[in-house]
């Protein structure tokens, strides 16, 4: 009996890959952010996002370059990591000081946080295709580029 049981677990285990593989997808995001994201090591993205992906590793790059032009101690801090299958969403919150120049804006030294959701599609250990939602209104009204509006009040300085 005891060998019977065994034979179903190992059994069980080695084709039930799915979630090994949504654990890894899950890891390698949350590498993306704690390893190369967080200490701007864009220069090596090519080892986890694909050439597939639409422009390559450098077009992911862009805008995280932008952002830490602006904000050199730009962190980010990830609240959640769910993954079914080849896609992983994740919540964060970014946080820095607008230090720097951020594209025709001159720097304000303001404190930002900002929070965002990503949802990232994996295939062969690399991310393939992302979709990225922040909110980009209260950051610019934070560095002063769009003003507050007056109906809702003004944005509570950033923590």
């Amino acid at each position: 009996m005891r060998s019977l049981l065994a034979a179903l677990v190992a059994c069980t285990s080695t084709t039930t890959m799915e979630p090994t593989m949504v654990e890894s997808n899950k890891q390698l995001v949350r590498r993306l952010y704690t390893e190369y994201l967080n200490p701007g090591r864009l220069d090596r993205l090519e080892e986890i996002v694909s050439p597939a992906f639409r422009g390559g590793p450098a077009a992911f790059a862009a805008p995280v370059s932008g952002l830490r032009t602006a904000m050199p101690d730009l962190t980010y801090t990830v609240e959640d990591v769910v993954g079914d299958g080849d896609r992983v969403a994740v919540r964060w919150t970014l946080r820095g000081t607008h230090t720097g120049q951020f594209r025709s804006f001159a720097a304000t030294g303001k404190p930002i946080t900002n929070t965002g959701f990503a949802m990232f599609e994996l295939a062969g250990g690399k991310i393939v295709r992302s979709w990225i939602e922040t909110d980009r209104l209260g950051f610019l009204q934070t560095i002063g580029a769009i003003p507050d509006d007056p109906a809702f009040g003004t944005r509570p300085p950033a923590k």
